[in-house]
């Protein structure tokens, strides 16, 4: 566990980086939202366009893989739900809640600590936990709280929701990247040139601006916080390796790929959404810092537990 944790110290390193100058406001609120919108729309996504690019659908899609990632994250998604409602929660909160539980920072940190940590060959697999998270549960978030206070379901919500879809940059990357790889064309070597540079920028700029949007995160609601937190950390990714190794059995190699992923603390877009949505932001806040926190020690262990060699 060891040499892995010393591999990913770098990563978390530049996180607290980011947190220490924005803490500190060398780095204001502004400059922090302007620098998530550049890995976002520009950096990210040109990493991801580029990835894509150079794969084809079936080093993304496997359905055994996916079958296996979505029941865990289901088990994880429903337990959270679960648990809201015992606490008395409404539809909307319980949600929120499981999307905690269940939705880890995969764009963000999940692409770059993981490519570099597991290899070329993680790719894939992470591209497809990335475009499960966001078409399935994201859009899952959406229609249980406008179902929830709408009372009904409509073409419009539904159309809307489509929509956001397709103006979420990751997806259009992702997207366009595989129309490249199957039309067979490739990048040529100056197109791919320029969105490797750009890319680039995606791990230092993303990793800062985890760590930069967390200072502004406040720790309320430290019980709840918790117990979300170790449903992401621990129990998302147990019920994901059960999907993996036993009901859906995939090649160790990807297995542990999709099984770190799913290990990964908290994403920060469910903060976007509870604010959007003004559904419990403090709590949501809290599980991002206490996750983001504990998963040092937590991603490195589960990592160095069922990491395998690429083929």
């Amino acid at each position: 566990m060891l040499a892995i944790f010393l591999k990913t110290l770098p990563f978390f390193g530049l996180i607290g980086l980011g947190y220490g100058a924005a803490r500190t406001r060398f780095f204001s609120v502004e400059a922090t939202a302007h620098l998530t919108k550049f890995v976002f729309y520009f950096a990210l996504s040109a990493m991801l366009f580029r990835f894509s690019a150079n794969l084809s659908m079936d080093e993304i899609f496997e359905p055994r893989l996916a079958s296996a990632y979505l029941f865990g994250t289901t088990v994880a998604y429903v337990i959270g739900m679960i648990v809201a409602f015992l606490r008395k929660q409404d539809m909307s909160v319980a949600a929120i809640e499981a999307q905690c539980a269940a939705i880890g920072n995969t764009g963000f940190l999940g692409v770059p600590m993981l490519a570099l940590l597991l290899g070329q060959e993680a790719v894939g697999p992470i591209i497809l936990v990335l475009s499960i998270d966001l078409i399935v549960f994201s859009s899952a978030l959406t229609l249980i709280v406008t179902g929830a206070r709408e009372g009904t379901m409509s073409l419009r919500i539904l159309r809307n929701l489509a929509i956001g879809l397709l103006k979420n940059p990751m997806i259009v990357s992702i997207g366009l990247g595989l129309m490249v790889s199957a039309s067979g064309l490739g990048l040529h070597e100056v197109l791919d040139s320029f969105f490797a540079t750009l890319g680039a920028a995606a791990t230092p700029g993303a990793l800062f601006a985890i760590g930069a949007s967390l200072a502004s995160k406040s720790a309320e609601r430290m019980e709840v916080a918790v117990w979300l937190s170790f449903a992401k950390l621990i129990l998302h990714p147990l019920f994901v390796a059960i999907g993996v190794y036993y009901l859906f059995p995939v090649d160790a190699y990807r297995a542990s790929v999709v099984i770190s992923a799913a290990a990964l603390p908290v994403a920060g877009n469910v903060f976007i959404l509870a604010q959007h949505y003004g559904i419990a932001p403090q709590r949501v806040s809290a599980s991002i810092l206490i996750s983001t926190a504990a998963s040092i020690l937590t991603v490195s262990a589960i990592i160095a537990a069922v990491a395998v060699p690429a083929p």
